[in-house]
């Protein structure tokens, strides 16, 4: 049954109104006229007589009042205040208002058809209501179509078409339009990029109270976006936002804390802002924590909790801490050892390319934990580590073609990926670096050069960068010769563990040379370094032992230490 302004028609009986031409009955000739006017008498008659016979009443009427009963019945079982939450119920009665131009009803369904909230999930129809109540004038439809064009719901994805929506409701002061039309200057979106005019839509959402405006207009602060940088303002928005429970703002003012930035630097209260937004599930600061708890910075250190918090957020796909739960599966640390498991959560990270996982899964390719050793998928991961700027990865990178593993041997390309990383800092490249030019490979020889990068590595602690500039100064390579000076290095690389260094430093003890002729240091020293393999330590003892020099002299450990270089020099 079709009805139209109160009149009843069954579609039956082949018989409907319909449009035509303004003023074609008038331009008829008068003869049309009168045949054409009884032609619509008798049709209208026609009518009258069914809808008598058939005693079909005609539609109800109803007022603006019974439009906004209709739309807060289904405001409430939407909400589920004052009675049960339904929303079937609720689009039941936001359809009754918004067929009859109610439109916010109109907006509200054109949500449960975007939400699939009582009736089935569909974009196109939820932009159809949308679009209909935006042309009424309603400002969250208006903002909210312009959500739909920004992000292609329902229809193509349109950034120009976007802002002006967002402009419209913007524009009556709703605060979500005002926000998201700030966030398209921001970006330049739609509009041309201009920080000064995304900082004034935020701060009219902001003022509004509008949490998400108030973060970003403290991001703005905090980055110098559109107006001065100012931490304590920053600080001040981020505040007003984390108050209201805004997991971003919570996240970024525990960091402010932590940097001292507008507010003194207090790690308790860092902690206590992350931790809230981590409790919502910001992932984030879900991997923040747990790295706090990993260091004990502003907690005692922990690491199973550390774990805990970076599974949360590795669980949500967060590169950072899945890289750092594979360091912990890696090296045991809160859980137990698991080479796999650190390669699964390494590969996860790597491959949203995250560049200290991929330096990470490269040394398990490189060193053969938790996969095969290999070398060319070792290579693959550090030079992707590397080219993202990775100073470990270059160093690797460098390591692999000066030592030919997993590609052809290249001295200038292993020079090339040293420097990258030396300047960087990286003392072990620097080092590497050093001894390149000290031995002609790559570069031309250069002492001086070598001198240079073994002496900034050396300054870094770096042991092996320390015993090489103790043999520049004993050699008088690219320095004056000076044993005293030698000496220093090499006790500061002995000190550390080098093997070689001690030997060399039982040399001097020995010799004389930069410190007083001490027989039983230098046995001292011989036997560190012999005690770790160092095969002409373990002859130098066995002299030692042979002669009775700094030692009992015994010809049967003489021997043994012999034998025991002998073994390695075959």
């Amino acid at each position: 049954m079709c009805q139209v302004h109160g009149i009843a028609m069954n579609e039956a009986d082949k018989f409907a109104l319909v449009s035509r031409p303004p003023g074609a009955l008038e331009k008829a000739e008068p003869g049309a006229k009168r045949v054409l006017a009884h032609m619509v008498q008798d049709a209208l008659a026609l009518a009258r007589t069914k809808i008598q016979a058939q005693n079909i009443p005609a539609l109800p009427s109803y007022t603006s009042a019974d439009l906004e009963s209709w739309y807060q019945k289904g405001i409430s079982h939407y909400s589920g205040k004052g009675v049960p939450r339904d929303y079937w119920e609720a689009a039941k009665w936001f359809r009754k208002a918004a067929e009859r131009g109610h439109a916010k009803a109109q907006g509200c369904l054109g949500k449960c058809y975007l939400d699939g909230h009582g009736v089935p999930h569909d974009d196109a129809e939820a932009v159809k209501w949308y679009r209909i109540a935006a042309a009424q004038g309603d400002s969250m439809a208006q903002g909210t179509l312009g959500w739909c064009y920004e992000f292609g719901h329902g229809l193509a994805q349109d950034y120009a078409e976007a802002a002006n929506w967002y402009r419209k409701g913007a524009e009556q002061g709703n605060a979500w339009a005002q926000c998201y039309l700030g966030f398209c200057y921001e970006k330049g979106n739609g509009v041309a990029k201009e920080y000064a005019e995304a900082v004034n839509w935020y701060r009219k959402a902001a003022e509004q109270g509008f949490v998400r405006a108030q973060n970003n207009l403290g991001v703005c602060y905090a980055k110098g976006n559109g107006l001065p940088q100012d931490y304590a303002e920053a600080a001040k928005w981020y505040r007003k936002a984390a108050d209201q429970g805004h997991a971003t703002a919570q996240r970024n003012l525990g960091l402010f804390y932590e940097k001292g930035h507008g507010v003194p630097q207090d790690h308790a209260e860092a902690v206590k802002w992350k931790r809230k937004a981590a409790e919502q599930g910001d992932a984030t600061a879900q991997n923040s924590l747990g790295w706090w708890y990993h260091n004990g910075q502003g907690v005692p250190q922990d690491y199973v909790e550390a774990v805990k918090w970076y599974r949360k957020a590795a669980e949500q796909g967060d590169a950072d801490a899945q890289n750092n739960l594979g360091w912990c599966y890696d090296f045991g640390k809160g859980l137990p050892q698991d080479y796999a498991e650190a390669v699964k959560w390494f590969r996860n990270a790597a491959d949203q390319g995250q560049k200290d996982a991929q330096a990470n899964l490269a040394s398990c390719y490189d060193k053969g934990r938790g996969v095969p050793q290999d070398y060319a998928e070792a290579m693959k991961w550090y030079r992707k580590a590397a080219e993202q700027g990775d100073a470990t990865a270059q160093y690797r990178l460098g390591a692999l073609y000066q030592f030919g593993h997993g590609v052809t041997q290249d001295y200038a390309e292993a020079v090339k990926w040293y420097r990258k990383a030396a300047g960087q800092g990286d003392a072990a490249a620097q080092n590497n670096l050093g001894w390149c030019y000290g031995n002609g490979r790559g570069v031309p020889q250069d002492y001086d050069e070598a001198v240079k990068w073994q002496r900034k590595a050396a300054d870094h602690g770096q042991k092996d960068a320390q015993a090489n500039l103790g043999s520049h100064y004993e050699k008088g390579r690219g320095v004056p010769q000076d044993y005293a000076e030698a000496v220093k290095w090499y006790r500061k690389a002995a000190e550390q563990g080098d093997a070689a260094a001690q030997a060399k430093l039982g040399w001097c003890y020995g010799n004389g040379r930069g410190v007083p002729q001490d027989y039983g240091e230098a046995a001292k020293w011989y036997r560190k370094a012999a005690d770790q393999g160092h095969s002409v330590a373990q002859r130098n003892l066995g002299v030692f032992f042979e002669k009775g020099q700094g030692v009992p002299q015994d010809q049967a450990e003489a021997a043994r230490w012999y034998q025991m270089a002998a073994k390695q020099d075959q």
